[in-house]
């Protein structure tokens, strides 16, 4: 926060209000994975719904999903794309290990080139799961729209306008995210991200 504070006006005004920042970190690993796929699109409420109807149920890990019914996986709450991902993902056999030794670049292209992964669900799992510093989802609406409000802009940036508007932010990114999602749930009254 101290380098976020030092390079922009906007973030040294905000800042002292936001108070200390949720670390939001998951462990890493497939579950981690599935709930970025299960957040996709939807409200945190909503995801948060069925990441708990299908943990009760047993289906997170690569192996029970694999072995569960579509039906099953709908009966949980996932839409039939999402199933059909998490199926493929579980199918890929994954190298947690090997992700985590990767740059981030890198990290990414592994993640994206698996069914139902784009850029926003890397770079989650990149911030949340891996603690990379510098991961920064500029796709996040949540993201968009607090920037849009603690920048005083007219219209919601596109992700490639917050990229832009992040790149001072570097290398730390993910902390700005953090400030984003506090400044969402302060200005809002709900949470920006599960």
């Amino acid at each position: 926060m101290a380098h976020l504070v030092a390079v922009c006006p906007v973030w040294a005004r905000v800042a002292p209000d936001l108070g200390p920042l949720p670390l939001l970190r998951r462990a890493e690993g497939f579950e981690a994975l599935a709930g970025a796929v299960i957040a996709q699109l939807i409200s945190v409420a909503a995801a948060d719904a069925i990441f708990a109807r299908l943990k009760a149920a047993g289906l997170m890990t690569p192996e029970a999903i694999l072995a569960a019914s579509e039906d099953a996986l709908r009966a949980a709450g996932l839409s039939r794309p999402k199933a059909r991902y998490l199926k493929g993902i579980a199918a890929a056999g994954l190298d947690w290990d090997g992700l985590r030794a990767m740059p981030d670049d890198r990290a990414v292209a592994t993640l994206t080139a698996l069914p139902g992964i784009g850029a926003w669900t890397a770079e989650i799992y990149l911030k949340m799961a891996l603690g990379r510093a510098d991961a920064f989802a500029a796709g996040d609406l949540a993201l968009q729209e607090a920037a849009r409000m603690m920048y005083g802009l007219d219209a919601r940036p596109t992700a490639a306008a917050l990229r832009r508007m992040a790149e001072p932010w570097r290398p730390w990114r993910a902390v700005a995210a953090r400030g984003l999602w506090a400044y969402y749930l302060r200005a809002k009254g709900r949470e920006g991200i599960r």
